[in-house]
């Protein structure tokens, strides 16, 4: 069904530190009506990775998916892995300064 809710847990690889790359997300997220998180990971990787978690109606999940593979200008993306599912987030989608 299009209505169904469905989280997943995401990591970002490629250029997607320094470039606004977590902003742009949350105006994303936000715009398509889903709830979670954005944050930098520290991992070494040269760029950097961005982990996220998406949660809402599952065309907006797919929706958010897609465009995480183009990202913001002057990010370069090089993978979008989604490492399962996750457990589902309400309210509004944020930016984490966790690591």
């Amino acid at each position: 069904m299009e209505g169904d809710i469905r989280t997943v847990h995401v990591l970002i690889s490629g250029r997607v530190q320094g470039v606004a790359y977590r902003a742009w997300t949350e105006r994303r997220a936000n715009a398509l009506g889903l709830s979670g998180w954005v944050r930098n990971v520290d991992s070494g990787a040269s760029g950097g990775q961005v982990e996220a978690v998406f949660s809402g109606p599952s065309a907006a999940v797919e929706a958010m998916l897609a465009a995480c593979h183009e990202g913001p200008d002057y990010a370069w993306v090089e993978r979008v892995e989604v490492l399962g599912r996750a457990e589902p987030v309400t309210g509004a989608f944020t930016i984490r300064t966790d690591r």
